[in-house]
C-alpha cells in the first residue's frame, strides 16, 4: 500500500523521468518500473489515473527500449513481461481463455508509417489490408458463448484473469443470451468489447441526480466502470449500459477448422453483426495503405463527438487472421494492431479561486475557477462544482492542482484533486450562509444536496426566471436574449416578467445595438407571445420540476390556469407522470399570492391563459384524439421537432408509457420505455421512418 509521501514522491519522479533519463542503466530500468507499477496500481485498482495516457507511454516506451538495449536487465517482474494490473475482491476471479493484451498506442502520423513499416517487415509482403475502428472510452468485458449460449461475462482484470460479472452483462440488453454460432459449426467462442455508456443516457442520468439532490457521475467511462462493479444487478440495469463488440479472441469448431466467414477480422465483425451482436460495423473501414489509414483518422477526429458514445481514438489492425498470426504478439499487445489517441481531454490545472452563483430556483452553485487551460479545442477557465457535497467528497482546496476532463460535448468538470502535491498553503473552500446576491440566509432540504435562496424578489433569481421565460422553448421572444435581459433588468428598464409587454423603447433606443429595425423586430416577438399556447406559457413560469411535457399535461388539464388555485397535491398527483414531488412544487407556486398577481398582470397585457382545447374547440387534424411518445434518439429531427409534427396533425404528447399511450416511436439505442409498451401490447411501435409516414399520409 502507498502512502501520500510515496505518491506524491512517485508523481515527482515520473514526471522527471519524462523529462529525461538517468544515465545509470540499472536506475533508469528500476525507477521507470517503480512508477509504472504505481500508475498501474492507481489507475486499475484505485480508478484515479495518475498520468495521461501520453505520459503513460512515454515511460512504458522507455523502459521498453531500455530493456531490448540491455536484455539483462529483463525480469519476470517487469511492466513489459505481463499485461496490466487491478482485480477488486467484489466478484470471483475467472481466467480468461486467452489474455487480453493491450494495445500499442500512436499519436501521429509518423508513428503510423513506423506501425506501417514494422507489419511489412513481420509479414514479408509491402501489400497489408488494414481495418480502421472507433476506440470506443469505456469498461473492456470479455464474454464466452457455448453451443450460442451466453455462459459467462468477465471484466478485462489485469489481462490473464478478470472478474466474473455474468450477472451484471446479462442486463445490457444490446447483449444478445443466445446467436446461432452453431450454423457455422462454432461451439465455444470468446468475444472481446467494451461497455459503453450513451451520451444522451448519461446526461438524462445525471440531470435525475442532480434533481435528487445527488452528485453527478464524473464521466461515461468511470460510470460504465463503477456500474459493472455494482452487486445489485437491478441497479446495474437502471443504469442502461450499451456495449459494442470488437474482436473475436478464441473459438472452436467441429473439424478444427477455420469457416469462411472468419478469415479477416473485418468478416469477423459482420459476421457478429449479422448474428445480432453491437460491433462497430458501420464505422469500420478497410484500406489497402497507410496512408488512407492516416487521411482516415485525420477526418474522424473532427467529428469523433458526432458518435452516440465517447472515443478517445481509433484501432488500426491488420485484417488478414493468417496475417496477424504469422506476425504474432508481445506479452503485452499485439505486433498486428495499434491505437491512434486523439488529442487529450485531460489536463491538469490549479483551482484558483470558488465563485457562487444563484441559479432561477435558487439554488447557489459553486464554480471553480481555474488556470485557463486548453483541452480538446477549447480553454477551460470555469467549471460548476453542482453543490457543497461535491467539494466535500473530492477535498477540494483553493490551491489545489486538479485534474480537468472534457468528455464530448459534456461541460468541463474536476476528476480529482492530486492531495500528494499539497504544499500546505491550501485552504478550505468556504461555502456561504448567505445568498451572495441578496444576503438572504440560505435554506436546505434535507432531502437535497443544494442550498437555495427563498426569497422570491432576489435580483439575480428574477433576472433569471425572465431569461427562461422568453427562451426558444417557452415564449419564444426571439431577439432578447439573455445578455440583453441582464442589460436591460441592470439599467432598471425591465424588473419583472410582465414588465416584458410595457418596455420604455425610447430609452431602449438610446442604448447601443439597437436600431429601428431591431426595436421593431423585438416589438414584434413580444406580441406574438401573447398568443403561445398555455403549456408553453405553463413552462415559462418556470416552476420548479416542470419541464416542456410536464407543462403539456397540465395545461391539458384544465380550461384555465386559473383552475390550478383550487387544486391540492393531491388531485395534482392523479394527473399523468406527476409525482408528489413536482405536484408539491405546482401546488406551492399557485397558491403563492405573488406567483396570482403575476398572472393576473399577465393577463391584463392580453397574454393567452387559456387551454384552447378544452371545454371549447376541440383538436382538430388526422391524428386528432392520438397520444404519441418518443424514446431513444432520433437521427433525422429532434425530438422537439418530432413533437411538433404530431401536434401539428392534432396529436398529443405523454410523458410516459400508459394504457392511454397510442404511438411510442423509437429511435437508436431506446430503452425501458420500449420494453414497457411491448408488454402493454396496445400500443402501436413505429420506426421514425414510420412515424415520418404516418404524419405526412
Amino acid at each position: 500500500m502507498y502512502t501520500a509521501q510515496d505518491e506524491k514522491r512517485l508523481y515527482e519522479q515520473a514526471k522527471s523521468l519524462i523529462a529525461s533519463t538517468p544515465e545509470n542503466i540499472e536506475d533508469a530500468v528500476a525507477q521507470l518500473r517503480e512508477v509504472i507499477n504505481f500508475s498501474d496500481w492507481k489507475y486499475y485498482v484505485q480508478s484515479e489515473p495518475l498520468l495521461s495516457d501520453y505520459e503513460y507511454d512515454t515511460l512504458f516506451k522507455k523502459l521498453k527500449s531500455l530493456e531490448e538495449q540491455y536484455p539483462e536487465q529483463v525480469t519476470e517482474d517487469s511492466p513489459t513481461q505481463r499485461v496490466a494490473m487491478g482485480l477488486s475482491e467484489k466478484f470471483p476471479p475467472v481466467a480468461h481463455l486467452v489474455p487480453m493484451l493491450s494495445l500499442d498506442n500512436t499519436y501521429n502520423a509518423e508513428d503510423l508509417m513506423d506501425f506501417d513499416r514494422k507489419c511489412k517487415e513481420l509479414a514479408g509482403t509491402d501489400k497489408i489490408e488494414y481495418c480502421v475502428e472507433p476506440k470506443y472510452d469505456g469498461a473492456s468485458i470479455s464474454l464466452v458463448y457455448e453451443n450460442g449460449r451466453m455462459t459467462r461475462g468477465a471484466t478485462r482484470g489485469d489481462g490473464v484473469m478478470g472478474e466474473e460479472i455474468t450477472a451484471n452483462i446479462r442486463q445490457i440488453k444490446s447483449i444478445p443470451l443466445s446467436a446461432n454460432f452453431q450454423k457455422d459449426q462454432v461451439g465455444q467462442v470468446e468475444i472481446r468489447g467494451e461497455v459503453v455508456i450513451h451520451k444522451n443516457v448519461f446526461a438524462a442520468y445525471n440531470e435525475q441526480r442532480i434533481a435528487e439532490g445527488l452528485s453527478p457521475l464524473a464521466n461515461p467511462r468511470n460510470a460504465a466502470s463503477g456500474t459493472l462493479r455494482i452487486l445489485d444487478p437491478k441497479e446495474v440495469a437502471k443504469r442502461k449500459l450499451s456495449a459494442i463488440l470488437y474482436h473475436i479472441s478464441y473459438y472452436t469448431t467441429a473439424d478444427n477448422q477455420r469457416p469462411a466467414t472468419l478469415t479477416t477480422h473485418y468478416d469477423s465483425i459482420q459476421y457478429l453483426y449479422s448474428l445480432g451482436f453491437p460491433t462497430p460495423a458501420k464505422e469500420m473501414r478497410k484500406f489497402d495503405n497507410i496512408e488512407g489509414v492516416i487521411q482516415f483518422c485525420d477526418d474522424f477526429e473532427v467529428r469523433r463527438d458526432d458518435l452516440p458514445f465517447e472515443v478517445d481514438g481509433l484501432v488500426i489492425k491488420v485484417n488478414d487472421f493468417d496475417m496477424q498470426d504469422k506476425m504474432g504478439m508481445t506479452t503485452h499487445h499485439p505486433r498486428w494492431a495499434v491505437a491512434y489517441k486523439f488529442k487529450a481531454r485531460q489536463a491538469t490545472s490549479k483551482l484558483l479561486d470558488v465563485e457562487f452563483q444563484v441559479g432561477r430556483t435558487g439554488a447557489v452553485t459553486p464554480v471553480a475557477k481555474i488556470e485557463p487551460v486548453p483541452i480538446g479545442g477549447v480553454t477551460v477557465r470555469s467549471i460548476s462544482l453542482f453543490n457543497e457535497d461535491v467539494i466535500r467528497e473530492k477535498d477540494l482546496r483553493i490551491g489545489d492542482t486538479v485534474v480537468v476532463e472534457r468528455a464530448g460535448d459534456v461541460i468541463p468538470y474536476i476528476v480529482k484533486s492530486l492531495a500528494e502535491l499539497r504544499t500546505g498553503e491550501e485552504r478550505p473552500i468556504a461555502f456561504p450562509h448567505s445568498c451572495p446576491a441578496c444576503r438572504e440566509a440560505l435554506e436546505k432540504n434535507e432531502e437535497e444536496a443544494a442550498w437555495r435562496c427563498v426569497n422570491i424578489n432576489c435580483p439575480v433569481q428574477v433576472a433569471e426566471r425572465i431569461i427562461h421565460y422568453t427562451s426558444k422553448d417557452a415564449m419564444d421572444i426571439r431577439g432578447l436574449g439573455g445578455a440583453n435581459v441582464i442589460k436591460f433588468f441592470e439599467l432598471g428598464l425591465l424588473k419583472d416578467i410582465p414588465g416584458l409587454y410595457h418596455i420604455d423603447w425610447e430609452a431602449v433606443s438610446k442604448l447601443g445595438g439597437f436600431g429601428d429595425k431591431s426595436i421593431t423586430n423585438l416589438k414584434q416577438a413580444i406580441e406574438h407571445s401573447k398568443k403561445q399556447p398555455l403549456s408553453r406559457l405553463i413552462y415559462g413560469l418556470g416552476i420548479r420540476f416542470v419541464g416542456e411535457t410536464t407543462a403539456k399535461t397540465l395545461a391539458n388539464a384544465v380550461t384555465h390556469i386559473r383552475d390550478f388555485y383550487d387544486w391540492d397535491v393531491e388531485k395534482l398527483s392523479t394527473l399523468e407522470d406527476i409525482g408528489p414531488k413536482v405536484a408539491s412544487s405546482v401546488a406551492q407556486f399557485f397558491h403563492n399570492e405573488e406567483n396570482r398577481h403575476m398572472l393576473d398582470m399577465l393577463e391584463k397585457e392580453g397574454l393567452n391563459l387559456v387551454n384552447q382545447h378544452k371545454g371549447g374547440e376541440q383538436a382538430t387534424g388526422e391524428l386528432a384524439g392520438k397520444t404519441f411518445l418518443f424514446t431513444g434518439t432520433l437521427t433525422k429531427m429532434k425530438r422537439s421537432e418530432a413533437e411538433a409534427m404530431a401536434e401539428a396533425k392534432g396529436g398529443s404528447i405523454l410523458s410516459g408509457v400508459s394504457s392511454k399511450l397510442n404511438y411510442l416511436v423509437v429511435g437508436e439505442d431506446a430503452g425501458s420505455k420500449l420494453e414497457k409498451a411491448k408488454k402493454l401490447g396496445t400500443v402501436s411501435i413505429l420506426t421514425e421512418d414510420e412515424f415520418l409516414n404516418l404524419v405526412n399520409a
